[in-house]
């Protein structure tokens, strides 16, 4: 155990050295978030900027801290001084920003976001505490509490700041006394079934085998999900030691990480964390003169969403085709080439250290009864303020949406919590808790999550078709109820947005949605109808209105829209001419323009760009020759 002080205290000694560094530091957020906005471009700004000011600065590369909708940010810390944020840098605003603060020492208020210090330290009144910005300010940060702050790709950083303090109680205290830790914690995995994490590990644990296996599940599928990618990518070896104290939990010897090939720069990351902990002592036959062996192997997947299920993600480490198997047996018993096998999540694996280090009763202060702790969630659709986010368990929809995420700009309409597999909640559920029952009970799941923000612009019948369309198309065939009952749903969704649809199409669709559920064989088909079902349920009135109006009122499903230009509400700025891809719109400016339906591809450039609601979507009148049925026997 000395060979971790020794450690330790080289990282501290090595953190405390870059704290009182006598240069400049400047911190780029370098995550997926801020390289999609541009951060390469910012880091070669930056670099031109210090080179033609002869500025000597040291630049470190970090993750994302949570408010994506600021990036790309851009941190400056002078010696002695804590950290100044600037969002939506842009490269014309890096010489002005380096200038102000970097050469005047003036963080102008008008540039900077805010600093990371206690009190002002001198700093305008205008410049608040990062903490304290509205987005962050609710948010308790436990899985997320290095994100953004500490070089990822630096272990020293990692263990300076308590990294594989966790582990090293862990391996003092036994693997029994570990489960039971993680017991009175009240952990339940962040995956999405919300099962308690300890009973896994002890029926594993006490399951007799030549081997046992540890998995790390970090196959994110969801459209619009990236929690695990951010914790990845901003502080992989919380997950790597929340992965080594799991395996000694449960006696495994070799670890897997399961993580799809699109997640480049998080491959990257853990494989050079990996190399780091083999260095370090944390990885091989005897970590840390424990006793304790364990090894590493990541695992990339090809991008298929039924891997996120266990059984199939087990099939294809073993590298057969990822599809689900009946259980029992359950993997904890057989599971990797038929051994004993634990799948988690990364976020579960991300809360492990901190729950080790600070203990059972310091962990279960957050959250409530049977929902102890935080969740990550990734906040987005028509959102003021989108972006990673952690909150305490039982906070409702509400204060999250609204509070955190600054609600959304046109009228709120729904939520739809847990990406493809959960539910579309409308305005109604707004107090509900955000835990594992509640959501449950109102029709949708937690799921992995991922919460998307709905606006009056979404047509909740296209979003329903466009999820279903997702996991009809991830579904590995396996099952008929899945394969097929999926494919017919879609077919209807698809006749309904075209105004082809009648009422006695939401019948079927009620009852091809319930079939799926009962007869499905994993978690994907049995939760694949819910956007459908809950949509039915709290938007049904939207659905007649395209069956029987055949009218889109969100003004989205093309065959059921025309699109025309207000004179009234035209100003004639010509962002709308600007835009159009046909030319359909025309017009000198400050004067209306004209839309010529006969080009107009419907593609909704000009009605998303237009300021002054002067584009509106006009119903077409379509005549079906299908026979109708009388809205009271739906």
């Amino acid at each position: 155990m000395n060979s971790f002080n020794t450690v330790r205290k080289t990282s501290l000694e090595k953190w405390q050295a870059l704290q009182a560094s006598k240069v400049p530091i400047i911190y780029l957020g370098a995550a997926s978030c801020g390289i999609a906005a541009g951060a390469m471009e910012i880091l070669e700004a930056i670099e031109k900027t210090l080179e033609e000011k002869k500025i000597e600065a040291k630049i470190i590369k970090v993750g994302c801290i949570g408010p994506c909708y600021l990036e790309p940010l851009m941190d400056i810390a002078l010696p002695g001084k804590p950290r100044i944020s600037y969002a939506n840098v842009t490269p014309q605003k890096v010489p002005r920003i380096i200038e102000s603060y970097l050469v005047k020492g003036n963080p102008e208020p008008r540039l900077a976001l805010a600093h990371f210090g206690n009190g002002n330290h001198g700093f305008p009144e205008e410049i608040p505490g990062f903490f304290d910005l509205p987005m962050l300010k609710s948010q308790v940060r436990v899985v997320l509490r290095n994100c953004g702050l500490i070089d990822p790709e630096e272990i020293d950083h990692y263990i300076a700041n308590d990294g594989y303090s966790g582990l090293m109680k862990g391996l003092l205290n036994g693997p029994e006394k570990v489960i039971e830790i993680v017991k009175e914690a009240g952990l339940r995995g962040r995956g999405g079934a919300g099962f308690p994490t300890f009973k896994k590990w002890e029926i594993c644990r006490n399951t007799k085998a030549p081997q046992k296996f540890m998995i790390c599940n970090a196959d994110e599928g969801d459209p619009g999900a990236f929690m695990n990618r951010s914790l990845i990518e901003g502080d992989p070896h919380a997950v790597l030691e929340g992965l080594l104290i799991a395996a000694y939990a449960i006696g495994a010897t070799h670890g897997y990480i399961y993580i799809r090939a699109e997640y480049p720069l998080a491959i990257a990351r853990l494989k050079k964390a990996i190399g780091q902990m083999r260095e370090y002592g944390f990885l091989g036959k005897n970590i840390q003169d424990s006793g304790f062996g364990f090894d590493i192997t990541i695992k990339e997947g090809a991008g298929a969403f039924v891997c996120g299920e266990e059984t199939a993600l087990i099939a294809s480490i073993e590298g057969k085709r990822g599809m689900p198997r009946s259980r029992p047996p359950f993997p904890a018993i057989a599971g990797l080439h038929g051994m004993p096998t634990i799948i988690n999540n990364v976020e579960t694996l991300g809360t492990l250290p901190n729950i080790l280090r600070n203990g059972a009763s310091w962990y279960r202060q957050y959250g409530t009864q049977g929902n102890y702790g935080t969740k990550t969630f990734s906040l987005v659709g028509k959102i003021r303020r989108s972006g990673l986010i952690e909150v305490p368990l039982g906070m409702t929809l509400r204060q999250i949406i609204f509070d955190i995420g600054g609600g959304s700009r046109k009228p709120f309409k729904a939520v739809q919590t847990g990406g493809p597999s959960g539910g579309c909640l409308s305005e109604e559920f707004l107090d509900t808790p955000v835990n594992y029952e509640s959501l449950t009970a109102a029709g949708s799941i937690m799921g992995s999550g991922g919460l998307i923000v709905l606006d009056d612009d979404t047509c909740v019948v296209d979003l329903a078709r466009y999820f279903l369309d997702f996991t009809q198309r991830e579904s590995c065939g396996k099952c008929s109820p899945c394969r097929v009952g999926s494919r017919h749903m879609v077919e209807i969704l698809q006749r309904i947005t075209k105004g082809e649809g009648e009422a006695e199409d939401l019948t079927k669709l009620q009852t091809l949605g319930e079939t799926v559920k009962r007869g499905s064989l994993c978690g994907l088909g049995q939760t694949a109808p819910n956007p459908v079902l809950t949509t039915l349920k709290y938007f049904r009135p939207e659905y007649l209105m395209h069956v029987k109006e055949k009218h889109c009122p969100a003004a989205v499903c093309r065959d059921l829209i025309e699109y025309r230009v207000v004179p009234g509400k035209c100003t004639g700025c010509q962002k709308c001419v600007s835009v159009c891809p046909t030319g359909a719109i025309t017009g000198p400016r400050a004067e209306p323009h004209n839309l010529d339906p006969s080009k107009c591809i419907k593609c909704r450039a000009c009605y998303e760009i237009c300021r002054y609601d002067a584009i509106a979507g006009d119903a077409i009148i379509i005549k079906s020759a299908r026979s109708t049925v009388d809205e009271q026997t739906v």
